[in-house]
């Protein structure tokens, strides 16, 4: 059995946050592997400065070189818009991986948003990593009032394979101040330089273009 973490986003673009939370979630939950599910089009953000999703792929396996992470468009092959939809169609397909979701602190603030947030949390367990100045909304939102009864001990946490569902583990990170919408602020055209180029997925192996 292979030990997956999920890490959902746009990516828009990658960036050495994504990748040193990866790193640091490997470590304290005992991961093989960590997949970047590269999204095809986010629900809650909107379509405009979204870079083309070959772009952001390619970009993400730039940034993920010589790590044990696997950037992937794997939603854009299984059709999947939501996550729900994503982890109900990944479990089969990879009946040999343990899977769990990886979100930070910012995403747990609007959990509650999510489509069939619940059912994500029945499906697999979930680790959020603490992202400076979101704790304090993420701890206090509507989401949480339901996980809270869930969460288990961080010291736990490398046995997440064992946990009884729902269950998530708050993973406390140094801070790490990098974001996309500053890098996109700062380089609205980031993209240009894969502006021609057809992106080979890691995991599925289709071209995506």
């Amino acid at each position: 059995m292979k030990r997956i973490g999920l890490l959902g986003g746009s990516f828009n673009p990658a960036h050495g946050g994504h990748r040193a939370i990866s790193l640091f979630a490997a470590q304290a939950l005992r991961l093989d592997e960590v997949w970047w599910l590269v999204s095809p089009g986010n629900p809650l953000k909107p379509k405009a400065g979204m870079a083309p999703l070959p772009a952001r792929l390619a970009h993400a396996r730039k940034v993920a070189r010589r790590a044990p992470i696997r950037p992937t468009a794997i939603e854009a092959h299984l059709r999947t818009r939501y996550t729900i939809d994503t982890l109900k169609a990944l479990r089969p397909r990879y009946p040999r991986h343990r899977f769990i979701w990886l979100m930070g602190a910012d995403n747990l603030a609007q959990f509650g948003q999510w489509r069939d947030w619940r059912g994500i949390a029945r499906i697999m367990p979930i680790a959020v990593i603490a992202r400076p100045g979101y704790d304090e909304a993420a701890h206090g939102s509507p989401a949480m009032s339901w996980l809270r009864r869930f969460v288990r001990p961080a010291r736990q946490s490398a046995d997440w394979t064992d946990w009884r569902l729902p269950a998530l583990v708050l993973l406390r990170f140094r801070p790490d101040p990098r974001s996309a919408t500053l890098l996109r602020q700062a380089d609205p055209l980031w993209h240009r330089e894969y502006s021609e180029m057809r992106a080979r997925d890691p995991l599925t192996r289709r071209m995506i273009v």
